[in-house]
């Protein structure tokens, strides 16, 4: 459900800049540079005020048939979908249904720290239940169907990472767990619960949780000496953690409907804005500048996503990708700061050309005294790879002087091989590591 790299999950505080006119077809062109260098495909939505400012499909819906994306095509969100999630379970305390304070204990008692563990606590990613995804024994078992007993006995089995509320930290369990709560306090699948209280009411046609490979929606696919399709996960896993299926025109209309109190109470959106050890209920929150947008990202099977929401200028992004060779976070700083008049800079991918015995003088393994981190550094053929402690292996992409790029992090690395030092830059942070086998 997740790829085990260092991608980071939110948009990185920059300082202020000089404003200077919109220009989209500036955006245009930084666009089509993504595409015809193969680094990105899918939807990309801006609006403000409600009305769409800029719209644009990339790539291929299915390669193999030659099908190209058009703006109805759907794609699996990933945890976007715990936003739709976290709405319901706020709808059902409105109602009385639920309490943010109520135990787990009280519906599936068998998990472990239970009777400590509540709802606002699973929002929140405060439980301290282990990320069942995060396991080499997922990728045994994802594009098989799985039945709630079999869920719940593979989250029990996981245990507990910590002590409940002591910390933050992401959890797709949590989410699984609350959709079998939904279930069971509405009598209704979460499927049903979806449709009718949330993409009903604001008339989302093209929104609904996956069950298998829609007509209209795209295959994904990740890139390795060209766009490869990947395998998909069985729908009935994820569920209220990553199952929804939707457009980048729908889940624009939701967090509209969201925020202008269509499906919940403005103190109930303000209990998913609440941001406790980096984490809201159901929400994230990303700095632009001196702006706050709210909103979620997610992953799956080679798609990735992203939906933000400034409440302050009424404005909304969204992206939907089935395959991308390139950092999200940079994609998504380009379209605000075309937005909000600040210079967009067209990407160059033009790349150096190394031979082996030029890679050697950066092998070997790097520490840093400022994270507990390790990167171990070696070659295939004249391709230098990173392999970086509990990720893995990497293959960069060499610019020249000493400069090296993983493009789809974001993360820039420079060696100075007669120090024996690798400076990595990634989201505004600069961390210096030194070899330690000289």
């Amino acid at each position: 459900m997740q790829q085990r790299i260092i991608y980071s999950l939110f948009l990185y505080l920059i300082s202020a800049a000089t404003l200077i006119a919109q220009d989209f077809n500036k955006l245009d062109q930084y666009f089509d540079s993504l595409e015809v260098h193969n680094k990105f495909m899918g939807n990309v939505l801006l609006k403000g005020n409600g009305e769409v400012l800029y719209a644009r499909s990339l790539g291929f819906k299915d390669i193999e048939e030659g099908v190209k994306l058009e703006e109805d095509t759907q794609f699996r969100v990933g945890s976007i979908t715990k936003m739709f999630t976290t709405v319901l379970v706020l709808q059902a305390v409105e109602e009385g249904k639920l309490k943010l304070d109520q135990k787990l204990s009280e519906f599936i008692p068998e998990i472990e720290n239970s009777d400590q563990i509540t709802i606002s606590m699973l929002l929140q990613h405060r439980s301290g239940i282990h990320n069942f995804t995060n396991d080499d024994l997922y990728d045994t078992y994802f594009t098989s169907p799985q039945t709630r007993e079999q869920l719940i006995e593979i989250i029990k089995e996981g245990g507990s990472d910590f002590e409940p509320d002591t910390k933050g930290e992401y959890s797709n369990s949590n989410f699984v767990l609350l959709t079998f709560i939904l279930e069971g306090v509405y009598d209704e699948s979460y499927r049903e619960l979806v449709k009718e209280r949330i993409t009903k009411p604001l008339r989302l046609e093209h929104t609904l949780v996956g069950q298998g490979k829609g007509s209209n929606e795209a295959s994904s696919y990740s890139f390795e000496n060209g766009w490869q399709k990947e395998q998909v996960t069985d729908m009935s896993i994820p569920l209220g953690a990553g199952a929804i299926v939707s457009t980048t025109e729908d889940l624009g209309n939701f967090i509209e409907g969201l925020f202008s109190g269509k499906l919940i109470s403005d103190e109930s959106l303000g209990l998913m804005k609440e941001i406790k050890d980096g984490y809201g209920r159901g929400m994230f929150q990303f700095p632009y500048y001196e702006k706050k947008a709210y909103g979620h990202n997610g992953g799956i099977d080679g798609f990735s996503s992203m939906l933000g929401y400034l409440p302050s200028e009424e404005v909304t992004i969204c992206i939907l990708s089935n395959g991308s060779n390139y950092n999200n976070n940079t994609i998504i700083l380009a379209i605000l700061d075309t937005q909000f008049g600040r210079e967009v800079k067209i990407p160059s991918f033009q790349t150096a050309t190394l031979t082996e015995d030029e890679l050697d003088q950066y092998l070997g393994e790097y520490a840093s005294d400022q994270i507990p981190l390790k990167m171990t550094f070696s070659k295939e053929g004249n391709t230098l790879i990173a392999k970086a402690t509990g990720q893995p292996e990497t293959p960069l992409e060499a610019r020249g002087n000493h400069v090296f790029e993983f493009v789809q992090a974001g993360a820039t690395m420079i060696f100075d091989p007669e120090k024996g030092e690798m400076t990595l830059k990634q989201g505004g942070a600069t961390i210096l590591f030194k070899r330690t086998n000289l």
